[in-house]
């Protein structure tokens, strides 16, 4: 069984946690809620520290949902989320998408929030979360699309940001314009049944520009991302430091303004 080749962009310093553990199951995986029931078995790939995790978990409080990560060491951070909201019906392990090792038929739901953009091989992925869903069940999967991210006012530097962006996606083996590739990866991997729809993410408040542009600026500087940026040679230490005061100016303009397109498919399996 194929195993996970790509390497993960963002790492785990702590900006990039400021953002993960901000989403919940309203605000990334609005799609998929009306088709909870309280008795699911749900598998969560990619749950990182786990808010939505325990969101789907107190959604389902007759069923049980299963977090895994390829990371081992924020899966502490996802024990500590449930464990703080004292919920008892969910579980964390460490797990490759590519190769989960479930039992066919065994999740009613199994759902990947911003997964997909980081794998090696998003085909094969879908085939292992389809071969783990239980007849009638569902796979839910939602992926940003970075070249469809959009801001205002116009902005080199942020120009200089996405593409940089992109370019050090696609070197560790992800695809970072995930979100427009999802209905077609279902298709290749034999999915049937494929809605897929999109949602956004948008920026605008004094609060949310400072949020959002605060995070990516010391991203930038200071996370896993920054460094595979130098180590591979894509920019110099002072592009990043550049790229990064472009973030903060954006942040203090009155007039900012951010977008970001998300891909969807829910997908049900063949009963």
């Amino acid at each position: 069984m194929p195993k996970e080749t790509a390497v993960y962009t963002h790492g785990h310093h702590e900006s990039v946690l400021r953002s993960h553990t901000w989403r919940t199951a309203a605000n990334s995986a609005a799609y998929l809620l009306d088709s909870l029931e309280p008795h699911m078995r749900i598998l969560d790939i990619g749950c990182g520290p786990g808010t939505i995790t325990a969101d789907l978990a107190e959604l389902v409080p007759a069923g049980h949902v299963t977090g895994v990560d390829r990371a081992s060491g924020v899966l502490e951070d996802a024990r500590a989320t449930a464990a703080a909201r004292g919920l008892a019906n969910v579980d964390f392990a460490v797990a490759d998408v590519h190769a989960l090792e479930y039992p066919d038929d065994t999740f009613c739901v199994v759902h990947a929030h911003q997964v997909l953009q980081h794998v090696g091989d998003p085909v094969q992925a879908l085939r292992e979360m389809h071969r783990v869903t239980r007849p009638g069940g569902l796979i839910a999967v939602r992926d940003a699309d970075y070249a469809a991210m959009t801001w205002y006012p116009a902005s080199e530097g942020l120009d200089d940001w996405l593409d940089l962006y992109r370019r050090v996606a696609r070197a560790n083996g992800g695809e970072p314009d995930a979100g427009r590739r999802l209905r077609s990866w279902a298709l290749r991997a034999g999915l049937g049944d494929v809605r897929a729809t999109s949602a956004t993410w948008t920026f605008a408040t004094p609060q949310e520009r400072a949020w959002w542009s605060g995070l990516w600026a010391d991203r930038t500087l200071a996370s896993a991302y920054a460094d595979r940026v130098t180590e591979g040679g894509h920019a110099t230490a002072g592009q990043l430091a550049a790229v990064s005061r472009a973030w903060r100016e954006w942040g203090r303009n009155e007039d900012g303004w951010f977008s970001v397109l998300h891909g969807e498919i829910l997908c049900r399996k063949d009963v």
